[in-house]
């Protein structure tokens, strides 16, 4: 649902946002918002042409984005730096927001399940339909839950080889 000379609806809030918060001196917003329209700016110009961005491409920029600040906020945290983890922590619940709705364990498992059978009745089977089952699951759940845990529950459901 791209618009507006080429930009995402979502880009186009994210900017809208940004200028609120540069108003209202919102220092941790600003910080954040800043950092994803620069992530969603290097997107757009990687590889050998520019693109215009889907608001698909600006989930997956921004799930790319809060895995990092997470993974930063627990880097910090051991490195007893609680004050580093905590301005990361914020920041994920900044962009986090921008995100479609996290899936619930029982929803997850249901995708799980469902895609699961749907492999078995096309005849894959055992571990040998992680990669059939991975590409089912991906449209559901992109955005919406760790790629990690999704792959997790996928090989409890397979099962032994």
């Amino acid at each position: 649902m791209v618009e507006n000379g080429g930009v995402s609806t979502l880009e186009e809030q994210l900017r809208a946002d940004l200028t609120a918060a540069i108003k209202a001196r919102d220092e941790t917003r600003t910080a954040s918002l800043r950092m994803a329209m620069a992530a969603l700016s290097t997107e757009r110009t990687a590889g050998k042409q520019a693109r215009v961005l889907t608001d698909d491409d600006v989930v997956t920029v921004l799930g790319r984005e809060v895995k990092k600040r997470r993974e930063a906020a627990e880097a910090f945290a051991a490195a007893g730096r609680a004050d580093a983890a905590e301005r990361e922590r914020a920041e994920e619940a900044v962009l986090v927001a921008y995100l479609p709705a996290a899936l619930s364990d029982a929803e997850l498992d249901t995708l799980v399940r469902e895609a699961v059978e749907a492999a078995a009745a096309g005849g894959a089977s055992g571990k040998g339909a992680m990669g059939a089952v991975m590409k089912a699951l991906q449209p559901q759940v992109k955005g919406r839950a760790d790629g990690a845990e999704v792959a997790r529950r996928v090989r409890e459901a397979l099962g032994p080889a």
